[in-house]
């Protein structure tokens, strides 16, 4: 034993137990064996005697030393547990997610291909329906003092023949109307309004036409709804339409086309200059795929340069 720690040991024998005195107790060794009680270890590196000069240990919570090798080793292990655990955790978070994610992309193709199957299956029943209307509308007229035919149904005149189509077409549009053969219908709803005289119903069915998002159909509406301006005495709307449509690309009403119509109407309320004018545009600038004049070309030449017999040109 130490001097020192022998000379301590034999003041405290000899010091007298009072009160007023601190309790004694032998002196401790400065350098603690590596089994020393954990509290008086902090977590932290130790050189332990006995070891050697290189063998590092680290004190556990518990008291215990494990060198850096196996510390590395069980902090690995940790780290793998650890994010084994978050995965798990995550899965178990995102998986009725990822469930009712699948349900709703099934769901939502399934309505899409029944959604398609019925508007197939409707756009077939409007096609059959617009058949039987338009068979309606062009029956022949029953010719005076003749029977009909045997299994043709006939009617004595335009009038009646259009008020039967004109009954059957307004079902179509209405029954069938988000399809191309309702809307198609709409259209005659028009023109069958207009065999029969009634201009008032048929310019709401022509406008409904016209504003439509289909851009073939819409020009056909246009193209009636000026002609129907023109009956009426609306020339100003009538021109404002042909102008548009001479802008337009529309495969059902050519621009040529509403060119000479604008043109016709304008020889028709005297305006020959102008009408003189639309009509030389086409006949130098309407041409076929071949590059050789076209239809409207032909017939604005025709006009521009009537046969000495005929009176369907312009005076000069």
């Amino acid at each position: 034993m130490p001097m020192q720690t022998r000379l301590a040991s034999t003041l405290c024998k000899n010091r007298p137990q009072q009160s007023n005195y601190p309790r004694c107790t032998p002196a401790q060794p400065r350098n603690p064996p590596c089994d020393r009680p954990r509290a008086l270890f902090p977590a932290k590196l130790k050189r332990c005697t006995g070891g050697g000069p290189g063998n590092l240990f680290v004190a556990l919570k518990d008291g215990s030393f494990v060198d850096n090798a196996t510390k590395r080793q069980l902090k690995k292990q940790d780290q793998f547990h650890a994010l084994t655990e978050a995965g798990v955790h995550w899965t178990e978070e995102h998986r009725r997610t990822a469930i009712i994610s699948g349900i709703a992309a099934v769901v939502a193709i399934i309505a899409i291909v029944a959604g398609y199957s019925f508007y197939q299956s409707r756009s077939s029943a409007a096609s059959t329906a617009f058949g039987q209307a338009m068979e309606v509308y062009q029956a022949p007229l029953s010719a005076t003092g003749e029977p009909p035919a045997p299994g043709v149904k006939t009617y004595p005149d335009a009038k009646s023949r259009a008020a039967a189509a004109n009954a059957q077409f307004q079902q179509v549009a209405n029954q069938y109307g988000l399809t191309t053969s309702g809307r198609l219908a709409q259209y005659f709803v028009g023109l069958t309004y207009v065999d029969q005289g009634q201009t008032g119903p048929a310019q709401q069915a022509l406008e409904k036409v016209a504003s439509s998002w289909d851009t073939g159909l819409s020009a056909l509406g246009k193209d009636a709804l000026a002609d129907l301006y023109q009956q009426t005495g609306q020339d100003a709307k009538a021109i404002d339409i042909y102008n548009e449509l001479s802008k337009g690309k529309s495969s059902t009403v050519p621009a040529d086309l509403a060119q000479l119509q604008l043109a016709e109407l304008y020889q028709a309320q005297g305006k020959t200059d102008q009408a003189r004018q639309i009509l030389a545009l086409l006949k130098d600038k309407s041409k076929d795929s071949t590059g050789k004049p076209g239809a409207a070309a032909e017939i604005a030449t025709q006009k521009l340069n009537p046969a000495p017999a005929g009176g369907a040109g312009l005076p000069r």
